[in-house]
């Protein structure tokens, strides 16, 4: 039989232990370093544009390639599309993105996507993510662009 500590049976404090071990573990690796010069993009659509829902993005990289989460190979990582970031909105760049509305994962290494974005005017931003999601030292950010979505 299994004891039991405050509602809690040992098995569960340990597995609990053990992924918070896990997790300070992981929050104090070392960024993954992103090479001089890399940048990611948009190709489309392009900043300024009016187009119709839903909305066909398509995410460029050069000086990297893409590879999934969960992926180690150097030089490498996937794309997120911070998508209305709020102006000023502070990200803690040592741990990994979250997974929201304004945070858009493509963990399986996907470089286009379609958004259903409400009608009116809506920010994009890239920035890529390591195998752990965390971004790279130093980030590789996309500029942000400004999109109007007709009905």
């Amino acid at each position: 039989m299994i004891p039991r500590i405050r509602g809690f049976s040992m098995a569960s404090a340990t597995l609990a232990a053990a992924m918070l071990l896990g997790t300070a573990v992981w929050a104090q690796a070392p960024r993954t370093p992103s090479p001089a010069g890399a940048k990611v993009y948009f190709l489309s659509p392009a900043d300024g544009a009016v187009v119709k829902g839903p909305v066909k993005v398509v995410m460029g990289l050069s000086g990297m390639g893409v590879a999934p989460a969960g992926v180690d190979i150097g030089n490498t990582g996937h794309h997120h599309i911070l998508v209305n970031a709020p102006a000023g909105m502070k990200m803690d760049m040592n741990a990994a993105l979250p997974a929201d509305s304004v945070h858009r994962h493509f963990g399986l290494g996907q470089t286009e996507t379609t958004l259903a974005l409400p009608p009116g005017k809506h920010t994009l931003q890239l920035l890529l993510g390591d195998k752990g999601h965390v971004p790279h030292d130093p980030p590789v950010m996309s500029e942000k662009i400004t999109i109007t979505v007709e009905p």
